[in-house]
C-alpha cells in the first residue's frame, strides 16, 4: 500500500511510519514540524519515507501529499487542552480535516480508507455508578466546588457520591475545552464526510498516549513529559488537586497497532473506537512509577491547584476494538522504562515547564483551591 501519514514526525505518527515501512508499505509524511513540539527535523524521520514539509491547512500541500495514495492516516493535530490559542484547535483539527476531504473530492483522488484519531477528552467526565440511579455521566465539574477543594463529581440527579466506571463509546460527548470541542468536530467530520463521499473511515478515541519521541518541549503533549523534565532537574513533580485523579495510560506501540487494526479491519468502517488499557492509574501512582523508571525518588508535591475543564476520572472501555483483534501488550511500568531510557538519551534537559506554570496561573488556566476546605 501507499500510505500518507499526516503528523508523521510526531509521537504516534513516527512510530506508525516505522511500522508501515516494516510491513513493506510505501510511506509519505506530511508534517509542519511545529516548533512548539519540534526543534528542527527529528532524526527519526526515515530516509525510506518521502517527507513533505507542509501544513494540513494548506490545500496545495494536501493535494501534493494525497496524489497517488491508497490509505490516509490523519494524525496531524493541534494538541492540548488549556492554552489560550483557542482558534488554533479548530483551525487545525476541524478545518484541516475538512480540507482533506475537499482535496480528495476536488482532485478526484480515490483512496481505500482514512483513519484519524479523536480523543478521550471529548467525553468530559467519564461514566460513574450511583447507588440510586445506576450508570450516570456528570457534567463538567463546577468551578466553585473545585475552588473549595471538592474534587469528586456528584450524581447529576441526586447529588450523591459516585463510583468511577470504565467509559465506553456510548457515553455522551460532554467535553467543553477548546481542544475537546475541536476533536468532537473532527470526529464528526471524519465519519460524516466519509459517508458523504463513500470513503471508509474510522475515528479512534485515544486514551493518554506516551512513549519514546514524546515532545519534551510542549507542556500540552502529556504530563509524563512534564514530570520527566522535573525529575531529571531534581525538582518535585506537582500533582494537581489531591493527586487521586485517574487516567488511562496506553503505550505508543499499542496505539500504533490499534490504528493499523482500524485501517485493516472492515468492522471498523464508519465506527468510533476507544483505544486504552482500561486500567485506572492515579496521578500520584504514575509519578511514583515514572520516578522508579528513572531510579529516582518521586518527591512529589500535592498542590491543591486545578485546571478548569480537567476531568476527575476517565478510563476507557476498549471492548469495541478488542473485538476486532487488538489487545494492549505493554504494561505501564515497562512502557515507562522505554520512555525514560529515550528521554535520558537526549542529554541535559532544560526545565521549560516551571516558567509556563506561572503564565498559566496568570491566565487563569491553573487555579488554586482553598487548602483549608474539606477534600471531598
Amino acid at each position: 500500500m501507499r500510505a500518507l501519514v499526516t503528523g508523521g514526525a510526531g509521537l504516534i505518527g513516527s512510530h506508525l511510519v516505522d511500522a508501515l515501512l516494516a510491513q513493506g508499505d510505501e510511506v509519505r509524511i506530511l508534517d509542519n514540524l511545529d516548533p512548539g513540539s519540534h526543534r528542527g527535523r527529528p532524526a527519526w524521520i526515515p530516509d525510506e519515507a518521502e517527507f513533505i514539509l507542509g501544513d494540513v491547512r494548506d490545500t496545495d500541500a494536501l493535494a501534493k501529499s494525497l496524489r497517488g495514495i491508497d490509505e490516509v492516516y490523519h494524525l496531524a493535530a493541534a494538541v492540548g487542552g488549556v492554552t489560550t490559542e483557542i482558534s488554533s484547535f479548530f483551525d487545525v483539527n476541524a478545518t484541516g480535516t475538512a480540507r482533506i476531504f475537499e482535496v480528495l473530492d476536488q482532485e478526484k483522488i480515490a483512496i481505500r480508507k482514512l483513519v484519524a484519531p479523536s480523543s478521550q477528552s471529548i467525553y468530559g467526565e467519564g461514566l460513574y455508578r450511583c447507588e440510586q440511579h445506576g450508570t450516570v455521566q456528570p457534567l463538567p465539574r463546577d468551578l466553585t466546588r473545585m475552588a473549595e477543594g471538592h474534587w469528586e463529581p456528584q450524581c447529576p440527579q441526586c447529588g450523591a457520591a459516585l463510583t468511577p466506571l470504565l467509559t465506553d463509546e456510548s457515553a455522551h460527548l460532554n467535553g467543553e475545552t477548546p481542544y475537546a470541542a475541536s476533536k468532537i468536530a473532527e470526529e464528526r467530520i471524519v465519519i460524516g464526510l466519509g459517508k458523504r463521499f463513500a470513503i471508509p473511515t474510522a475515528a479512534l478515541r485515544y486514551a493518554v498516549v506516551y512513549g519514546p519521541r514524546q515532545s519534551v518541549f510542549n507542556p500540552y503533549t502529556g504530563i509524563l513529559s512534564i514530570f520527566s523534565t522535573l525529575l531529571l532537574n531534581d525538582r518535585p513533580p506537582r500533582a494537581f488537586e489531591d493527586g487521586q485523579e485517574t487516567r488511562d495510560f496506553v503505550y505508543v506501540g499499542d496505539v500504533v497497532r490499534a490504528t493499523m487494526t482500524a485501517m485493516r479491519e472492515d468492522g471498523a468502517d464508519g465506527q468510533v473506537l476507544n483505544v486504552g488499557r482500561g486500567v485506572p492509574v492515579t496521578i500520584v501512582e504514575v509519578i511514583e512509577a515514572l520516578a522508579a523508571a528513572y531510579e529516582r525518588e518521586p518527591n512529589y508535591v500535592v498542590t491543591g491547584e486545578f485546571r478548569p475543564g480537567d476531568v476527575r476520572h476517565l478510563v476507557l472501555d476498549a471492548g469495541r476494538i478488542r473485538a476486532l483483534g487488538w489487545e494492549p501488550q505493554t504494561e505501564l511500568a515497562a512502557g515507562l522504562v522505554q520512555m525514560a531510557g529515550w528521554i535520558e538519551g537526549l542529554g541535559e534537559l532544560e526545565d521549560v515547564f516551571s516558567g509556563m506554570l506561572g503564565e498559566q496561573r496568570e491566565r487563569g488556566t491553573v487555579m488554586q483551591s482553598d487548602a483549608s476546605a474539606p477534600q471531598a
